[in-house]
């Protein structure tokens, strides 16, 4: 049964809501993510794409995938741009994920400079992902700079500590007319399957899939948390009660006289 409810970004529809994040790289990650997470995005920081002795990451990324370059290592907006135009000239596409971060102990990203480093490189004609702390006004900065979509961190990165900025990343979402994707901090299918239910357009991964003891069944696990979230964001979840209870059946109330 083909997917109709595709993915955009850019001028790509992609059927998978998951995306692989760069750092913890191996062989089977990729393999895992690609076939057992379903994943069609991948990330790569461009200084591990050409390795001078053993290995080439390039190498481990299948035909088809969608190779989206980050700016890891970048301490400012002239920095990531540069980064980003020699990806492009790698042959690595006009995806690039911003990440621009002075913070080398909380790696925090620095938003006013993914600011100015999204809207030269939108106007250069790439497809900008910027990785960015939530906050509403800084979201519509970068969407009027051009941003392809906005990646709030859902708690610091490789930190497995899902959805500690939850409330803002809502906010976003509930404002912002662009794909969200959450990304760093996720670390259970259930975190990426509430991000998914607020609405989230798709999640990044890397560290939950890279240390789990079963990669192919967490890889696995997550398809199907993603899935099952963006299911009931669709569905339309019922009301909350702030008070009291409601009867789901009239034969669970109370007999009266």
């Amino acid at each position: 049964m083909e997917n109709s409810d595709k993915f955009t970004l850019g001028d790509r529809l992609f059927d998978s809501r998951f995306i692989l994040g760069s750092g913890k790289y191996s062989l089977a990650l990729i393999q895992a993510a690609v076939q057992y997470a379903g994943a069609q995005i991948v990330t790569l920081a461009v200084r591990r794409t050409n390795t001078q002795e053993k290995e080439n990451i390039l190498d481990y990324i299948p035909q088809g995938v969608t190779l989206l370059p980050n700016t890891s290592g970048a301490r400012d907006a002239q920095e990531a741009v540069r980064i980003a135009r020699l990806a492009r000239e790698l042959g690595c596409g006009d995806f690039v994920k911003i990440e621009i971060m002075r913070d080398s102990k909380y790696l925090l990203p620095d938003n006013a400079e993914t600011i100015r480093a999204t809207e030269i490189l939108a106007g250069e004609g790439f497809v900008v992902l910027p990785y960015m702390y939530p906050d509403l006004n800084v979201a519509r900065d970068l969407a009027r700079a051009g941003a392809a979509a906005v990646m709030p961190l859902a708690a610091p990165i490789g930190s497995n500590k899902g959805l500690s900025t939850r409330d803002f990343i809502q906010i976003l979402i509930d404002e912002i007319d662009l794909p969200i994707i959450v990304d760093a901090g996720i670390g259970r299918p259930s975190q990426a399957c509430e991000a998914m239910e607020m609405g989230c357009a798709a999640v990044m991964a890397n560290t939950a899939l890279a240390t789990a003891g079963d990669l192919p069944r967490m890889a696995s696990a997550f398809r199907k948390a993603i899935e099952a979230g963006r299911e009931a964001y669709l569905a339309k979840p019922g009301r909350v009660l702030t008070r009291g209870a409601s009867a789901s059946d009239p034969l669970t109330g109370f007999l009266r006289d």
